[in-house]
């Protein structure tokens, strides 16, 4: 630092103020500085500004090895909002959502003094971790189901599920045929109950739950056993993987989408635009999400700074809408 400040012609107070985004900087001088940073390619030593600040500047996120678009979602989310923030990001990646992987991998990034940290728990065995934690190091959970102390940033499911839904009914439909995810997921049960509310509030029939395991794979097998019935006219699957798999197992056996079967999705991603015909889903807004669950740390943190060993959990839940996204997979139910 001091030889940026003779290079800069600054006090290393200065070089500080500068380096810390200190607003009480001339412009031309933190450019001076910032130049000289860049000619003596010089990294700030991140344990001695912790020891100064009382803060490492890094974040914590627990995550597990996915492919699926709203967990992978939420991360990259996350990842830009910390970068857009200042923050460095450490992630946990675990094999599984078990409550003692989630609670080591919450030990871990404890040890590296982060300033807090992320939890993606979509799944019940995970959030158990969350109810036995320390309150010293700030953790705000999204994916997940309502935690005692722990603030909890999510997309209202039971919302979407009722929008999807509802959509099919207003179409004519009967009543609406649902595929689920895993019933261990939050997003799926919450999903269930916004179905079955609202087929309940409009006087539908309700037909028996069938469970996937978000899969293409298993939305086409369920999609052979409710395409071979006549009878069924509208479904509702529970993500836009197993909706393909719904649209493929009506190519199957024939079945005309959307003449002879209407189909909604949740999680519009980007291929769904592509699929044959379009698909008509529900936007969820995760990579929002996981910003603000970035924000909703960085208040927990300003929190606790002059305080250690104790964190206000002041930040309440947050529930993002989602927003029926309506193509070429659903249209009015076809006159006999």
């Amino acid at each position: 630092m001091a030889d940026v400040a003779r290079l800069a012609g600054v006090s290393q107070q200065t070089v500080s103020r500068v380096l810390n985004d200190s607003p009480h900087v001339r412009e031309d001088t933190r450019a001076r500085v910032m130049e000289a940073v860049r000619k003596l390619e010089y990294r700030p030593n991140r344990l001695a500004r912790a020891l100064v600040t009382g803060r490492t500047r890094a974040l914590g996120v627990v995550s597990f090895d996915t492919t699926l678009h709203g967990p992978a979602s939420m991360l990259l989310g996350i990842e830009r909002a910390a970068h857009d923030a200042g923050y460095f990001v450490s992630i946990a990646s675990i094999g599984s959502l078990d409550s003692a992987s989630v609670g080591g991998a919450i030990e871990r990034l404890r040890e590296q003094a982060v300033d807090g940290i992320l939890v993606i728990a979509p799944q019940e065995s995970a959030a158990q971790a969350l109810r036995h934690l320390r309150s010293d190091v700030p953790v705000v959970a999204t994916e997940a189901g309502a935690h005692d102390g722990v603030p909890l940033v999510a997309v209202d499911q039971v919302e979407g599920a009722r929008a999807a839904t509802q959509h099919l009914l207003d179409l004519g439909h009967r009543t609406v045929w649902h595929i689920s995810g895993p019933l261990d997921w939050y997003e799926a049960r919450d999903r269930i109950d916004g179905w079955r509310a609202t087929l309940d509030a409009a006087g539908a029939p309700q037909p028996a739950l069938l469970a996937g395991d978000w899969s293409a794979r298993s939305g086409y097998e369920l999609g052979l056993k409710l395409a071979r019935e006549p009878a069924v006219t509208a479904v509702f699957a529970g993500n836009d993987q197993m909706a393909l798999g719904v649209l493929h197992a009506a190519h199957t056996l024939r079945r005309s989408v959307p003449d002879d079967l209407a189909v909604v999705g949740v999680d519009n991603i980007a291929e769904g635009s592509h699929f044959w015909p379009s698909l008509t889903t529900i936007h969820q807004p995760v990579r929002d999400a996981g910003a603000i669950a970035v924000r909703a740390i960085g208040e927990l943190v300003h929190d606790a700074i002059g305080r250690p060993g104790t964190v206000s959990l002041d930040v309440g839940d947050v529930l993002l809408e989602p927003k029926l996204i309506v193509r070429e997979s659903s249209r009015p139910v076809r006159e006999a």
